[in-house]
């Protein structure tokens, strides 16, 4: 069964930093595309970041450039999402994302494969 996990989620103060971790299992990933999500409160689920399976190209969402990074190790079969700076409106549940779609895209109806998602609290 194919199933992406991530971790690295919790509380933390406004202007902290925090680093998820998406740990794909069941199969490798180093042949899609892959991408960070977040659900705030009563919102609807939205694009973060998206990195390239291959070459290192990425693509973040205007709230997280200059914020977040997004970055994988394909020899681990890992995706990173680095936040710095993070701010109350941060606060979301987290989600990583793999995408067999060629080109980095925002669009979740992209992205075949989920995982259960992280909470991520930032207190002012």
């Amino acid at each position: 069964q194919v199933r992406l996990v991530e971790f690295g989620g919790g509380l933390v103060q406004a202007g902290g930093s925090l680093r998820l971790t998406c740990a794909p299992s069941g199969r490798t990933f180093d042949s899609y595309n892959m991408g960070w999500f977040r659900r705030a409160p009563g919102q609807e689920r939205v694009f973060v970041a998206a990195h390239s399976y291959s070459g290192g190209a990425t693509y973040y969402a205007d709230t997280a450039e200059g914020r977040f990074k997004i970055s994988r190790d394909n020899a681990k079969n890992l995706v990173y999402l680095q936040m710095n700076s993070l701010k109350p409106e941060d606060t979301a549940v987290y989600y990583c994302a793999a995408s067999a779609r060629a080109g980095l895209t925002a669009d979740s109806g992209d992205y075949g494969y989920w995982g259960q998602g992280t909470q991520v609290t930032v207190s002012s």
